[in-house]
Order: C-alpha cells, then structure tokens, then sequence
C-alpha cells in the first residue's frame, strides 16, 4: 500500500517535472548552502589545529606591544634586541628561543626572480616552527654569530627560480647581498589563513639586521616551552624577565604581550564554529521558504485535481488515504530537494576546499539532520494542502469545473 503511494506520488511529480524542481528549489538552497557551509568550517578548524600541532610542544611568541590597549598601556612600545634573546635563553622554562625580523625583497637567480618574504632569525627557529630540511643544511653556530651570507628556501621560491632542480650551492642576489642557498625546506603547504608558507627565505638574523634592514631591533621572539613545564609558569617567567629589562614599574602595564599559540588556535576555532553556526541559520531560513513553496504548489495541485480526488472518494476511498496520498507527495518531493541540497552541497564545499587549500570534511551527522529537516518540512508543509483534499466533498468534486 505504501509503495502504491509513493509510486503515485512519483508520477504526479514527474508530471510537472519542471515545476516540480522549482518547487524544491528553495528546499536545495537551504539544504546546499548548510552542508557547504559547516563542511568547510569543519574544514578551517581541522587545518588550524593541524597548523599548531605541526609545531609540537607549545609555542609562545613574544611580541613589543600591549596586548589590550586601554589606560596605563603602552604605545610606540620599544622593540627587542639580541641582547633579550640571549637572557630568555638562560631561562630553564624555555627549550628554544628564536628572534625574528622580516622584510619583503626580490630575490634573483640568473633571469629569475620572486618577491618574498626575508625572515631574519637563528637556527633555532626551524625547531620551533617544526620545519625540516629536504635538502642541505641549516645554519652553523658560526654562521648564526657572525651574519654569514648565507640562506635557506622554501619550495615556491625554489620552484619559482630553480624550477625542480637542486638549488643548494648556488646563489642567489637579495638586494646587495649574493647569499648561498645551504638549504631547502621541506614543503608546509597553504597556513591557516591561507597564506603560502613556502613562500620564504630565512637567513641570520644579524645578516639580515645589517645588509637590509640597517636596525638592531627584533620583531618578535618565538619560543618553546620546556618539557615538563606548564605554559603559565613559562610565561611567568617570561613576564618577569622582560618587565626587568624593559624597567617597567610595579603598577604599569606590560609594553609587551606574550600569546600562546595553541591557546590562538583555540580562540580563532571558536570563532569560526560561532560563525559557522550563525552563516548556517541564515542558510537554513531557505528551508522554511522551500517549505512555503511546497505548501503553495500543493494547494495548487489539490485544486487542478478536485476532480481526481472526487472520483477516488466516490469509489470508496478514506479520506485518510486521500491524507495519505497528498502528504506522501508532499514529502516525496522534499526529500528529493533535500538529496540534490546534499549533493550540491558537498561538490560546492569540495570546491571551496581545493581552492582554500583545507581539508575536506563532510559530517555524516550534519547530512543526515538535512536530510531528516527536510522531511519534516515536508511533512508539516505538505499536512495543510493534504487535508484540504480530504476534506473535500465528493459529490461537489465531481461537478467541478
């Protein structure tokens, strides 16, 4: 009996296929942009925390600047110099200390040349960042010390210059500066905000003070906290050291902030589930305005076949059979919105993914409440036009015009 239903149910939409699917078409919108939406915030917060497990232990990044502006806080905050990296060294709470400072330059090789990203730092920084050599070597102590001109690639600007060849050994002119390639870093790929990692040259960091940049300062200072030691007693200790230093009175702010990567993580996931959640309410709106659509074309259809219905009431049809028929088609016909919504929802977040570079992340629970949510609109739209053609008179059905 119910496969009957549901048969008829198929033919009366397949009838009026094309006003059928415009139908459902606000059923596929909302259905689509739900599973595409938390599809790819599934997506952003896989690679974020990806991101900031790839460095292993806990990460701190020392930057000048309060972190919250307000009264008592610092503008124009002075920058760090190598002399404070060398005192955060001597802290037992730190395993790593890296200075850095950048610049955006125009690297050459031959007829070649990239705009990138300088970074200035010491061999340390590979070891907190979790980047690995492919090729070649990082820096030697001597090399750190002495401002050497030498410097590690990444793989766009090999790609971009070498093409695929080897480029350790060669030269490559940064400015005024003819710096050997002594290594090449093993590709990251796209970051967290879908900046291109790859895209870097590191060299020393006094190499790059000097020759560039012509400044003693440091941007920021990145560290890893010591085995066995808790991020808060690390940057305690911090705090303590840098206050001395930078002589800040007791009752002053810090003029510097110290942020924890993986506490960042956690704060930019956040953020992204809360917008993921709100982008997906809107979304879902189309499904109530899909369902309104059903209920209007449903109405429609119990008008244009009063005569049908008259003639299966006056043969002996129930009208809970005629209920049952209607509201079958009803549903029948958003639950077929809601499989095309899942498919165009997946293929436009699998497009969404290649293009930012993530992880594509279908969750079988988000497309199976889509899939139930559009059933149940089927059904609570589809219930009032049902029963409205079961309620109609057979003998008045029958002489309708």
């Amino acid at each position: 009996m119910l496969w009957e239903t549901v048969r008829l149910a198929l033919t009366a939409i397949t009838r009026n296929a094309l006003r059928s699917f415009l139908t459902v078409l606000g059923v596929v919108i909302g259905v689509a942009a739900v599973i595409a939406m938390v599809t790819v915030g599934q997506g952003s917060s896989e690679q974020v925390s990806a991101n900031v497990e790839s460095l292993g232990t806990s990460v701190l990044v020392l930057r000048p600047g309060a972190q919250m502006m307000g009264p008592g806080a610092r503008d124009n905050a002075p920058s760090f110099k190598l002399a404070d990296v060398e005192a955060l060294q001597d802290l037992t709470s730190l395993s790593a200390v890296a200075p850095t400072v950048s610049s955006s330059e125009t690297a050459v090789y031959g007829n070649s040349n990239r705009s990138t990203t300088i970074t200035g730092t010491t061999s340390a920084y590979l070891e907190i960042g979790g980047w690995e050599i492919a090729r070649g070597r990082s820096f030697s102590t001597a090399e750190d010390r002495s401002g050497a001109n030498v410097c590690i690639i990444g793989e766009t600007v090999r790609t971009a210059l070498f093409g695929s060849t080897d480029p350790t050994g060669e030269k490559i002119r940064i400015k005024s500066i003819s710096c050997e390639v002594i290594g090449l870093l093993v590709a990251k790929g796209a970051g967290s905000f879908g900046q291109d990692q790859d895209d870097l040259v590191i060299m020393p960091v006094r190499t790059v003070q000097r020759r560039l940049l012509g400044s003693q300062d440091v941007s920021s200072i990145s560290m890893t906290v010591a085995s066995g030691v808790s991020s808060e007693r690390a940057i305690s200790d911090i705090k303590t050291l840098m206050r001395d230093r930078r002589r800040i009175a007791i009752g002053e702010e810090d003029d510097f902030s110290v942020n924890d990567m993986k506490e960042l993580a956690s704060m930019l996931n956040s953020v992204n589930s809360v917008l993921t959640g709100l982008l997906s309410s809107v979304a879902a709106v189309s499904l109530l305005v899909g369902g309104i659509g059903i209920m209007n074309i449903m109405l429609v259809s119990v008008t244009e076949r009063t005569r049908e219905i008259g003639i299966r009431l006056s043969v002996g049809a129930q009208a809970s059979q005629v209920l049952m028929q209607f509201l079958v088609e009803a549903v029948v016909l958003s639950l077929l919105g809601g499989v095309i919504g899942i498919l165009a929802g997946l293929g436009l977040a699998y497009v969404a993914a290649q293009i930012m570079a993530i992880p594509f992340s279908p969750s079988l629970d988000v497309i199976a409440l889509a899939f139930g949510f559009s059933a149940v609109v089927g059904m609570v739209f589809g219930y009032f036009p049902a029963r409205a053609a079961a309620r109609l008179d057979p003998i008045e059905a029958l002489h309708y015009q």
